[in-house]
């Protein structure tokens, strides 16, 4: 829920602002939000971590991640996108066994390819080029990729996270993501906000990217600002939560931010899912319920 704020505030400011601006802003009040926090809970010493390459590693992911992920919005209903990037939790349940060792039953293999099923189907019109398509009519889309690359990269973070967990703090983790964030934009943004690429006819989303830095609008500052907070909070929960316990047993949360994103694109932008989306959103969160019932049936078996 906390992160779906985020998604809608950086949705908002897309058709004005360049996504560098909108990360550099957000991650700027998010690492002094996460210093105080380390400063006064755990000690600035911690910051210090011997493996910090391995964070420096695993930020520089996820930068792609939410880059391709926020690269999206412009060209997609919020909904799609995240319904597309919920291949994130299937990836992150396929991968836990060959990349972590971790114990994956056969209902939850079962469960993995019923949910990517879901994704197949909320797509099939634009798959198979019987439906309206996304930018430029029947024609699919290469913005459909974005989530997907976003899924991928975000799962392999995820299971980072589980190696890193037993020596690495959520805040910290979260501090490095961020620091990671704002070094990479600054570098995109020297490269690719500079006003010398053409805007007109291009794909929205390279706009998002190649738009030039502004800050006439106070309000519209004000709100990436406020991303950092949000950020800080959702990464330390989220972080913090894959220490805990096992990455597909958490993944299987992050399926309500289906409902998230379709009230506020609803709500917001008016945006009405159709029949392929009902289907399979349905298929995924069904798919995710199922394998968090099982593995809480199977923790139990275990004690």
């Amino acid at each position: 829920m906390v992160f779906s704020l985020q998604d809608v505030i950086l949705k908002w400011v897309s058709g004005t602002y360049p996504l560098t601006e909108a990360v550099a802003i957000r991650s700027s009040t998010a690492i002094v939000i996460l210093l105080t926090y380390i400063g006064l809970r755990e000690g600035l010493h911690k910051i210090l971590s011997r493996r910090w390459r391995a964070l420096v590693l695993r930020g520089t992911i996820l930068m792609i991640a939410y880059g391709t992920y926020y690269l999206a919005f412009p060209a997609m209903k919020l909904a799609e996108v995240v319904t597309l990037f919920f291949m994130a939790p299937i990836l992150i349940t396929a991968l836990g066994h060959p990349l972590l060792g971790e114990r994956v039953s056969v209902s939850s293999w079962l469960a993995v390819l019923v949910g990517f099923a879901g994704v197949v189907v909320t797509y099939w019109p634009k798959l198979s080029g019987s439906g309206d398509g996304l930018i430029g009519g029947s024609t699919l889309d290469w913005a459909l990729l974005l989530p997907i690359a976003a899924a991928l990269t975000y799962a392999l973070s995820a299971l980072m996270v589980r190696r890193l967990g037993p020596t690495e703090s959520a805040s910290v983790m979260g501090l490095y993501q961020n620091v990671m964030f704002l070094l990479w934009v600054l570098v995109l943004a020297a490269v690719f906000s500079t006003g010398l690429f053409p805007l007109t006819s291009v794909h929205p989303s390279l706009t998002f990217l190649l738009r030039p830095w502004s800050f006439d609008n106070g309000w519209d500052i004000a709100m990436l600002a406020a991303c950092g907070p949000i950020s800080a909070v959702g990464t330390v929960l989220l972080a913090q939560a894959y220490r805990m316990t096992e990455a597909n047993f958490v993944a299987t949360f992050e399926y309500t931010g289906l409902i998230w994103a379709t009230s506020w694109g609803f709500f917001i932008w008016h945006e009405v899912p159709d029949l392929y989306m009902v289907a399979g959103a349905a298929l995924i969160v069904g798919a995710g319920l199922y394998v968090l019932f099982s593995g809480r049936r199977a923790g139990s078996l275990d004690h």
